[in-house]
């Protein structure tokens, strides 16, 4: 399957991309690991009740349920950490995600090496034009260079989900989405404890707060990583991560939408590099064989 041709992409990123907006509606009403844990909890009961009634397959022994349970605590546990607490650290979204945006690069280096995916200098070049794209898009919107502990968060939810993404390859790619689901949320809602013990909790259960947990818990943890996971078995984990290029432009779009933010020719720019980046990295190859 490629990913071009798919219409999976497009809906990771809209659900992926809007989780960023949602999540800093639930910070303002939330210390973060408690709105992150509470986000697992309902994912976890929604993706076990859901594996119940469909009566879907579980891993066949503890060798799987481990893969499982090690692949979501980096993809989904580490990340989502990571997100949160830069956030909650006062670091700009738009220096966060570009940090992150480093994903792909990082990706690309490792199924490069563990992997033995494709690669020639069409898709190196590919690479570093989309990071490239989505530093126009973003580095004029960063108010200032924070190198608090917070930047720190960033890049481990970087290294969290880019790890992940090859241990999901690697290991897990006869997961049952469901099932798989609820162990890995499982998993990341363990790794979140020892936050929260830490946290001074608060939550004010408002509107704003409900809406933004309960997409951050179906819409992304469900819906969004669903998605991932089906794009990771089907294609090169490296092609897969071409297209969180597109994370940071989907989060602008929906402040643009949103919050009437501006996008000016710069940004328009950035947004084209990146969309010619990820064609480039994932088109086909006239010779299937060839490689440098």
């Amino acid at each position: 399957m490629l990913i071009k041709k798919s219409i999976l992409p497009f809906l990771f990123i809209l659900l992926y991309g809007s989780g960023f907006v949602f999540t800093q509606y639930g910070l303002e009403n939330s210390s973060p690991m408690a709105f992150l844990a509470i986000r697992f909890i309902i994912a976890f009961w929604i993706l076990l009740i859901l594996s119940v009634v469909l009566k879907v397959s579980w891993p066949k022994n503890i060798k799987e349920f481990i893969h499982i349970a090690i692949a979501g605590s980096l993809t989904v546990g580490t990340f989502s950490i990571g997100v949160f607490l830069s956030i909650s650290y006062g670091i700009d979204a738009s220096l966060s995600a570009l940090v992150i945006a480093l994903q792909p690069i990082l990706v690309a280096v490792l199924a490069w090496k563990f992997l033995n995916e494709e690669r020639n200098t069409k898709i190196i070049f590919g690479f570093l034009l989309g990071f490239i794209g989505v530093f126009f898009v973003i580095a004029q919107k960063i108010d200032n260079i924070d190198l608090s502990i917070g930047i720190l968060y960033s890049f481990l939810a970087l290294l969290g989900l880019s790890i992940g993404n090859i241990y999901q390859k690697k290991h897990c790619l006869n997961m049952n989405l469901f099932s798989g689901g609820a162990i890995q949320t499982l998993a990341s809602t363990i790794l979140v404890l020892p936050f929260l013990y830490y946290e001074d909790i608060n939550i004010v259960w408002n509107r704003d707060f409900i809406i933004a947990l309960l997409y951050m818990s179906v819409g992304v943890s469900i819906g969004a990583l669903s998605l991932l996971y089906i794009m990771i078995k089907n294609a090169d984990v490296s092609k897969v991560s071409s297209i969180f290029y597109l994370v940071p432009l989907s989060a602008v779009f929906i402040s643009y939408l949103l919050f009437d933010a501006q996008i000016d020719l710069v940004t328009i720019l950035g947004i084209i590099i990146v969309l010619f980046a990820i064609v480039l990295i994932n088109k086909k190859p006239k010779n299937k064989k060839g490689k440098l």
